[in-house]
């Protein structure tokens, strides 16, 4: 029997992937960034020794659950016996699908202003519009709700671990990243992060006047 959700969900980790890769090219051909894919922040280039394997296993591991390349990799059979599991992985399919489309648009807003980590070499400006006017780090957060899609479907030992270190790491590239906006834009980026959520809207907050990424 096909596994539907997991070939939805596979195809869309390896779209949005590839959409990273052709942002990546993007940013290098047009800004003539030196430092697109590694780091030039410290912290950030201790982070992507984590990162690299942590993006491998999660292209990796929804495929290999499909293929059933060995037990502990493939998805429990509970997924398709049972009828409420198996609407909430179509669920969570749909879901993925919506991420990957909202994080096109942001990723469309960013434009030139798009980068893998800090960027020290060049001040970018900051991104107000969409998703940007609610939320600091909207990209990082549909991340995270794609990888909790991901941990729905494939709910494998393996790829809890993957999403656990994937949403640790989040965290910690967005504290980064906020501190390095709050050195570069001072008060105006103090007052942004005071009106919007890191991931989630401030409910109740006016829409700001500045964003990040």
């Amino acid at each position: 029997m096909r596994d539907f959700p997991g070939i939805v969900l596979t195809a869309t980790i390896w779209t949005y992937w590839f959409g990273v890769g052709v942002m990546i090219h993007r940013v290098r051909r047009k800004a003539r960034a030196r430092r697109v894919v590694v780091p030039a922040d410290r912290i950030e280039r201790y982070m992507w020794l984590l990162w690299v394997p942590v993006v491998a296993a999660w292209m990796a591991l929804p495929y290999l659950a499909l293929t059933r390349a060995h037990p502990l990799l493939a998805v429990p059979e509970i997924a398709h016996a049972s009828a409420a599991y198996a609407a909430l992985r179509w669920l969570a399919a749909a879901c993925a699908v919506a991420c990957l489309a909202l994080t096109i648009d942001c990723w469309a807003r960013m434009g030139r202003n798009w980068r893998m980590g800090v960027s020290l070499d060049r001040e970018t400006e900051l991104v107000t519009t969409g998703l940007f006017g609610r939320v600091r780090h909207p990209i990082y957060a549909l991340s995270i709700l794609l990888m909790a899609c991901t941990v729905v479907i494939v709910a494998t030992l393996p790829m809890l671990a993957v999403g656990v270190v994937h949403v640790a790491l989040m965290h910690l590239k967005a504290r980064n990243e906020e501190r390095h906006l709050e050195r570069t834009h001072g008060e105006a980026y103090r007052a942004y992060v005071a009106a919007t959520g890191r991931f989630v809207p401030r409910l109740g907050a006016r829409r700001p006047g500045a964003a990040g990424r």
